[in-house]
Formats: structure tokens, sequence, C-alpha cells
């Protein structure tokens, strides 16, 4: 019998994570289904116990459960417990096991498949929620020369900055000055159609500008940052390193990503 995984969400339908394990399951030889899992508003935790007395091996969780997965979780790691968020669930004999690999496939479609190195780069985080917390870590292992937080009110940007040492500034957006090798849009601006009010000047030539929300166009962000010169690109990529990161917590193998995520950018 094949291992069991899901995806829990709310709402979940519109989810590319069966299809993205389906390809790594299939690359790799692993026997495995992978399944979404519609949990209601006020029953993450009840939904979770189920899937474990069903035998479920682990979930993926996404929109609005990552703060509930994080409470639920016996333990977590590093870098779950510095984002205070989890997408990643492991099912042990030992317990829950929660993990948070946002960072990671952020940083290694930066790296890997966007061709870009962070180290001793400027780094501009667009936003301080729970996305941006999720990548500011994995961030900083990179080694930027500069890590900035702008946000709408300062105050937020500023708590994060403190949680996390390395961070080099917190601002509102009006205080940004100069150009940023690398920005990202953390926040959920696009799925509205709007943009953050960034200033123009932070992109140029030289800019990779990374909105973490992905469509089947370019973003608003995405649009305005290519008008002002930057080169960009969705969260697609990070959608599948994110994945392949969770399946090598799970499976103890690392699938390769290119073939899948180029699989995906296909027309329909």
């Amino acid at each position: 019998m094949s291992d069991r995984y899901v995806v829990i969400g709310n709402p979940v339908a519109h989810s590319k994570s069966p299809a993205i394990h389906a390809a790594f399951a299939a690359q790799t030889g692993q026997q495995l289904e992978y399944e979404r899992c519609l949990a209601p508003l006020d029953a993450f935790a009840a939904t979770v116990q189920g899937l474990i007395a069903a035998g479920c091996k682990g979930a993926n969780v996404t929109v609005p459960f990552k703060l509930d997965a994080a409470a639920l979780a016996d333990t977590l790691s590093d870098r779950a417990h510095a984002a205070g968020a989890v997408n990643t669930l492991s099912f042990t004999p030992q317990g829950i096991a929660g993990d948070n690999t946002d960072g990671a496939g952020l940083v290694n479609d930066i790296l890997n498949n966007a061709g870009v190195a962070i180290a001793a780069k400027r780094v501009l985080l667009v936003g301080a929620g729970g996305a941006a917390r999720g990548v500011i870590l994995p961030l900083l292992q990179q080694g930027p020369r500069e890590l900035v937080i702008a946000n709408r009110t300062f105050a937020t940007a500023e708590a994060l900055a403190v949680r996390f040492g390395g961070v080099t500034a917190a601002c509102e957006f009006a205080a940004l000055a100069g150009q940023f090798d690398i920005v990202i849009n953390a926040t959920s601006a696009s799925l509205a159609g709007d943009i953050p009010p960034v200033p123009a000047a932070v992109f140029g030539p030289g800019t990779l500008a990374l909105d973490m929300m992905y469509a089947s166009a370019p973003t608003p962000f995405m649009q305005f940052a290519a008008g002002h010169g930057a080169t960009v690109r969705d969260g697609l990529g990070m959608l599948v390193e994110q994945a392949a990161e969770a399946f090598f917590i799970w499976r103890g193998v690392r699938p390769e990503t290119a073939a899948v995520l180029a699989s995906l950018r296909m027309p329909a």
C-alpha cells in the first residue's frame, strides 16, 4: 500500500501540490499518494488527528492554517520556530513534527532557477506578515550585504527586524532609497490586483524582482517592476522548490525540480 500525504487548506481545490508531488514520486520511484484536503476553518486540529488515525504520513499546510500547524506540532525545526509558522507536517511515532520549507524554496528558486546569487547583494523584502517571516532566516543564511524589510506600518517591520537580528534595517515604503539587487514581494497585494507602494527607484536593469504569488499572467507587481527595468519572476518556482524540500523531509530523496517547473509553465 502506498504512503499517503495531503495538502491541507481552505480553499485548496486550486492547489498544484498534488501534480508536483506525483511528478516527484514518478521521477524518484517512490510509492505514495498525495491528495487535497479541505479543512473547516474551525477544525484544523481535528482534521489532522483524523488524517493520522487514517494512517496518513504527512501533510503540507497552506492558507490559512500555517499558524495552527505550528501550534499543533509537538516539535519544530529551527526554521519553523524562527518563522512561527509551519507548512510541512510529518506524522511520526514520536509525534507531529513541524517544519517550514518556504524560505528554502525561495532561496533555491533564486539561486538555482533564476541563477542569481544572494551573497553580498542588497535585498529588499516587501511586507512584514507571515510570508515574509517564513523566508527571512534562509535569506540571512545566504549572507546578503543588506536585508531591508519595508512595510506600510513601520512598527510591524521593526518588530520583525528585532526578531531576526541580522536584518539591516526596517522602514516604511516611503523611506526606501536606492536600487536593490533583489526585491521580493511578500505581501498579498497581487491577489487583489494591487501593487505595494514601493518607489520605482528600488528597481533597475540589474534587479531581480520576485513576487511570491503566481498566476497565469504577470502580477501587477511584476508588471510595475518590469516597467522600470527589472527582471521579473513569479512564485511558481518557489512553490516547486518548497515542495521538493518537503518531499526530501518525508522520503529522504531530493527530486530534480527543473523539468517539473518547466511542465507547470507550459500552456494548458
